[in-house]
């Protein structure tokens, strides 16, 4: 499949982006995607391609529906993308700091974790089991 094809089929979004047309369908409705209809045969665009690639891209960056939908929404607004740029900055720095705080949480447990192991093993030790 091009990329410079003017539409896409629901299989072709899924096998390029390695996922299931559930997942897309779950995008649609979402309201991420709004799909031309034949009958009932969905008819994606590039937009409706390009947002797909965006809210996957969201989604493993750990956004939430809501983050992905605002930042998507923003980018169909206005000419003028500064506004856009700003707020995906501000949700950036904001999942940068979770992240950061989850690795420092984790950080943290392993180093309790190794504690108490040597004192486990240490008590195994002293019983002369280990």
């Amino acid at each position: 499949m091009s990329q410079t094809a003017a539409t896409f089929a629901i299989s072709d979004l899924a096998r390029e982006f390695g996922i299931t047309p559930r997942t897309i369908r779950f995008w649609e409705d979402q309201g991420i995607l709004a799909p031309q209809r034949e009958g009932t045969k969905r008819i994606f665009t590039r937009r409706d391609r390009a947002r797909l690639k965006m809210a996957l891209r969201g989604k493993r960056l750990g956004l939430s529906l809501a983050e992905i939908k605002d930042l998507i929404g923003m980018y169909s607004s206005t000419e003028d993308e500064t506004p856009q740029l700003l707020e995906c900055l501000r949700v950036m720095e904001k999942r940068r700091t979770a992240l950061q705080q989850q690795r420092e949480d984790i950080e943290t447990m392993l180093a309790e974790i190794a504690q108490f192991q040597a004192l486990c093993q240490q008590e195994l030790a002293r019983r002369g089991a280990a």
